[in-house]
């Protein structure tokens, strides 16, 4: 491991590592911080023994499933490596990862190409403005195509992609690269697992390769610089130097993008992969401002710089038995010393930071200081959880928080036994503090615990995590609907209550005239008493009873709604009476009334947009007519379609998860709650059946 220093903003690089699940992400960074030295031994993802795979859950799966950090040191530049799960239903990890980045290294592998989580974490670079690279991974599989996935890159992502490196050979042929800045070939020593190689002269067979697109680098890296462009046009040469240079300014801008290749689980191609981070990817202070919120939630702009204020960000926790809670967090301005005590005005607390370290996946290195830009890892915070800022006591600030994508799968679930129906609020609460893109909450009206995730996959591990952190385990079923009930007809009748027990008796006697209302207008309550029928201290116990009575329902237990209620006519007795008789005189009246006057059920209406590429739509509408969709229209939005559909709440159970199967991951929806409508008969019964059954 590498010795526990500082390192200057200037001498930062925060880089996210993002691609479609197996792309080599997690086994580049465990290559790069091998070959750095950072890392004493060089793992497998197949095995489980990549540096950033840190959980029984991941080793399990064979696959990130968590963001992860990692450094590397080369040259004397501390690389923050953020390794991020490739699996859309972690993709809340991903976002994490690209919020506290300052640059992204995109991999795409030799032999799958382009696939729909490139194009979902290409889009979350767009989203943040990041500088970025592409690293062409699995040189040495069969199969491998550099240039058909370099063509790929080009049309789907970015036109201003542009080869820095040309390969030599592919699949078992695979021995090296072309360095187009040099015009050197790099013959990798088979074996060494540290990436080394020998320079030589470019091989005949890939000549005319290296020709083209040394010519093209060149092309682009003049027009970037009126000056260079002169002189490149003139005949004269751009100095490797200024190569690097030119390049730098134009991979900050989004203006190139450029694509190296190599064989991580060989460690081929990782050292100059490393080295160009370094001289290619901007360092924190070279971001512009930090947008911030004062203490009056005033505008403020940050400096990453060791003499601003302290602000820091957590965008991660986690918790581990034995370990306690981690807390990684990104220095924004200013230096944190070991010890220091910050602020939380996220939640207005205090916190000391105590062995403060830099993360290498599971491990962490204790440091005196973290200077502007770096990222961190301290453990057991009393009160800080995810995207809180931490800052200086006389420094009150807070930063943009990481903003998570919205659980879009539910599932109810239950202790399997009494003792994890005990625990099981705390555990999901724990859960939930680590994970925002996992939400878990009692339903008092349906009776259950409802979770919610990004995925199955995604609620699978983590009721997974649950069983092994706190032994805690659950049972899952289908959520309940939260169906209601209304009146399509008027009726009246009365509701009388009489009981004699010896002493003084008790006696309410109502008339209650029921009416449909609107859809969504709730409830009325209306008093047309006269006379003095009914003393008038009576009558709001009259409404209570209906509304307490209209709660159960007279269908299948579900609260009836939209209904006016109207008391005309009722008796007393002047030593029976009170308010207790009247209210159960008032439910009486209801129930009996409600039977009369056409009940009927009602179900939940969500209108869903689904954004899917074109040649999916057909499908698409496919499914929706078969969940009895109404679709309200269609519109293009270059090269896919948003389709609007009003489907009722009980088709959409595991929808999407059925969206991602028809479109291949690459399409995605939205809900949103309308109303409520009448449930078609044919299903009634059904809604009844399970009504009664659940009660007994």
């Amino acid at each position: 491991m590498a010795a526990a220093k500082s390192f200057r903003t200037e001498q930062i690089r925060n880089v996210v590592v993002l691609g479609h699940g197996g792309s080599g992400k997690s086994t580049l960074i465990d290559a790069v911080c091998f070959a750095s030295g950072t890392s004493r031994r060089k793992g497998k993802v197949g095995d489980g023994t990549a540096l950033t795979m840190t959980t029984p859950e991941e080793t399990g799966h064979g696959m990130s499933m968590q963001l992860t950090v990692a450094h590397a040191v080369w040259n004397g530049t501390k690389i923050n490596l953020l390794d991020t799960p490739g699996y859309m239903d972690f993709v809340g990890e991903a976002t994490a990862a690209a919020r506290v980045a300052d640059a992204a290294v995109v991999t795409v592998s030799a032999t799958s190409g382009v696939e729909v989580g490139t194009e979902m974490v290409w889009q979350l670079c767009e989203d943040r403005g990041l500088p970025r690279m592409v690293f062409v991974s699995m040189m040495d599989k069969v199969h491998a195509n550099f240039a058909k996935v370099l063509d790929e890159v080009k049309e789907t992502l970015a036109p201003g992609a542009i080869p820095v490196e040309v390969p030599i050979g592919a699949g078992d042929g695979f021995r090296g690269i072309v360095n187009l800045f040099t015009g050197k070939a790099h013959i990798y020593k088979p074996g060494t697992m540290t990436g080394e190689y020998e320079e030589g002269p470019v091989p005949d067979d890939v000549a005319d390769e290296v020709e083209e697109w040394t010519t093209e680098l060149m092309e682009t890296l003049a027009t970037t610089d009126e000056d260079l462009l002169d002189r490149y046009l003139e005949g004269n040469g751009i100095s490797p130097d200024e190569q690097i240079e030119a390049l730098a300014v134009a991979v900050a801008e989004g203006e190139a993008i450029p694509v190296f290749c190599g064989a991580a689980e060989q460690s081929w191609g990782v050292r100059t992969l490393a080295q160009k981070m370094v001289e290619l990817l901007p360092h924190p202070g070279q971001g512009g401002d930090i947008d911030a919120a004062g203490a009056n939630g005033d505008s403020v702009r940050l400096r990453a710089a060791d003499d601003e204020g302290v602000s820091a960000l957590v965008f991660k926790t986690s918790a581990e038995p034995h370990v306690g809670e981690l807390s990684l967090f990104r220095v924004y301005s200013g230096m944190i010393v070991n010890g220091t005590e910050l602020r939380n005005t996220t939640r207005n607390a205090t916190e000391r930071i105590n062995h403060l370290a830099i993360p290498q996946a599971r491990e962490r290195v204790e440091v005196e200081a973290l200077h502007a830009g770096d990222i961190g890892v301290v453990a057991k915070l009393k009160s800080t959880h995810t995207n809180d800022t931490l800052c200086g006591t006389g420094h009150s600030v807070t930063l943009e928080g990481v903003a998570f994508p919205s659980p879009d799968i539910s599932i109810a679930v239950r202790g399997a036994e009494r003792a994890d129906e005990d625990k099981l609020g705390e555990a999901l609460g724990k859960l939930q503090e680590e994970d925002p893109t996992f939400v878990a909450a009692f339903n008092p009206e349906l009776r259950q615990t409802i979770a919610r995730g990004m995925g199955e996959l995604h609620l699978d591990v983590q009721f997974a995590r649950m069983k092994r952190k706190y032994s805690v385990s659950v049972e899952t079923e289908r959520p309940r609907i939260a169906y209601r009930e209304t009146i399509r007809a008027s009726a009246e009748g009365q509701g009388r209550f009489k009981k004699q027990t010896g002493g003084r008796g008790q006696f309410g006697d109502c008339w209650v005239r029921l009416r449909p209302l609107g859809r969504g207008e709730g409830y009325e309550f209306v008093n047309s008493i006269k006379g003095g029928v009914i003393p008038t201290k009576y009558v709001p116990s009259v409404d209570r009873g209906i509304q307490e009575a209209a709660g159960r329902g007279v269908v299948a237990g579900y609260p009836l709604v939209d209904f006016a209620a109207e008391c005309y006519d009722g008796s007393y007795h002047s030593v029976d009476s009170s308010d207790i008789a009247f209210k159960v005189a008032g439910s009486y009246a209801f129930r009996n009334v409600a039977e009369k006057a056409t009940p009927a059920l009602l179900e939940p209406i969500i209108e869903v947009t689904v954004t899917t590429p074109d040649e999916y739509v057909g499908d698409i509408m496919g499914d929706l007519n078969g969940r009895s969709a109404r679709v309200l229209g269609m519109e293009p939005e270059s090269g896919k379609t948003a389709i609007k559909a009003q489907v009722a709440e009980a088709e959409l159970h595991k929808y999407a998860s059925a969206l991602r199967s028809i479109t291949q991951g690459r399409g995605h929806h939205r809900r949103r709650m309308l109303g409520y409508d009448f449930v078609p008969a044919v299903r009634v019964a059904q809604i009844v059946a399970e009504a009664e059954e659940r009660d007994d």
